[in-house]
């Protein structure tokens, strides 16, 4: 599974964005998908996940409220969208994705190549 993510951008407090990442080759194995996100000094923290068939999704309380995961199962793509951005949701994005399991949070086995998003107050 290749992983390619898009979207970011340097954006104002309170703006929105969404973030896409589009699965290629063996899509039909994938069980989960997830965002993720780095800031400069820190570690890569989970943000968002969506089972692929179910819908059932979950969130980082940084996040609830404000994000939303989705995906489209005839374009292999999930999506970020990102509501109230905050100048501490400036990251790297990522989007992983894995073939089985079901904590969302954790044990993805495939990951895109990132993009960035910085939000200023």
């Amino acid at each position: 599974v290749q992983l390619q993510a898009s979207g970011g951008g340097f954006m104002q407090a309170g703006d929105s964005l969404r973030l896409s990442c589009a699965a290629s080759g063996r899509t039909f194995s994938i069980w989960r998908m997830g965002w993720f996100r780095q800031a400069p000094g820190k570690e890569r923290d989970f943000v968002a996940g969506i089972r692929w068939h179910s819908r059932t999704t979950t969130y980082a309380d940084s996040v609830k409220g404000r994000f939303t995961i989705s995906r489209d199962n005839a374009k292999n793509t999930v999506y970020l969208q990102m509501n109230s951005l905050k100048p501490e949701d400036t990251a790297v994005y990522y989007c992983a994705a894995a073939e089985e399991g079901d904590d969302l949070e954790y044990g993805y086995h495939y990951w895109g190549q990132g993009t960035q998003v910085t939000v200023s107050s």
